[in-house]
């Protein structure tokens, strides 16, 4: 996500943040009060509201019903809800829904965005490196945590190996041996080389 932050603001585009939706979803559900396991009680909620989206170079912003919650979607009570939403397959469906009505040009970053989500976008990247590596980026190279660290990721790899799978026509990267900024660097490269013309070319 901090690649594709960044890779935005060079760009001047927006960076779109789909736990947004799911944050609006729980916000929504939470209002009402019933059973968050309910996968068929959240699909009728949320076809009872208009939940959208609005992203563009400065932030993301999300209303329901044409009121603007974002402002509501980062407390305790949905961090801690959150994540039992986001598993339903028809919520994830129901997001992805909502990020196809997103309007112009951003860049989002997801398991399975390049294949699940926007399979015909003009230029995708697969961002890889050995857990060990990823682990002491989030220690922040604090050693009694990096075997905690690499081993929660290797589980996590290996759950979501079939979401995780890059699409056929992705751009491959290893960030093992680069800094943020060197990532950035090269993907805007690889960008620029795809559509020389810019983000406006069709």
């Amino acid at each position: 996500s901090s690649v594709a932050r960044l890779l935005a603001r060079r760009l001047g585009v927006a960076y779109v943040s789909s736990g947004l939706l799911y944050r609006a979803a729980t916000l929504a559900a939470l209002r009402t009060s019933f059973d968050l396991s309910d996968e068929d009680a959240l699909i009728e909620l949320l076809g009872r509201h208009q939940v959208t989206l609005h992203a563009d170079a400065h932030g993301n912003r999300v209303s329901i019903d044409g009121v603007d919650v974002t402002d509501e979607l980062n407390t305790d009570a949905i961090d801690v809800a959150v994540s039992t939403v986001a598993r339903h397959p028809r919520v994830r469906a129901w997001v992805t829904d909502r990020l196809r009505e997103v309007q112009g040009s951003f860049v989002i970053d997801g398991r399975d965005m390049g294949t699940a989500v926007f399979p015909h976008a003009r230029v995708k990247f697969f961002l890889t490196a050995d857990p060990e590596i990823r682990a002491a980026r989030r220690a922040g190279e604090r050693s009694g945590e990096l075997r905690q660290i690499a081993e929660r990721l290797r589980k996590r790899d290996e759950q979501d190996a079939r979401q995780s799978a890059p699409a056929p026509d992705a751009i491959f990267i290893d960030t093992g041996t680069l800094t943020l900024g060197q990532v950035v660097d090269e993907v805007l490269s690889r960008v620029q080389a795809v559509l020389p013309g810019g983000l406006d070319e069709r």
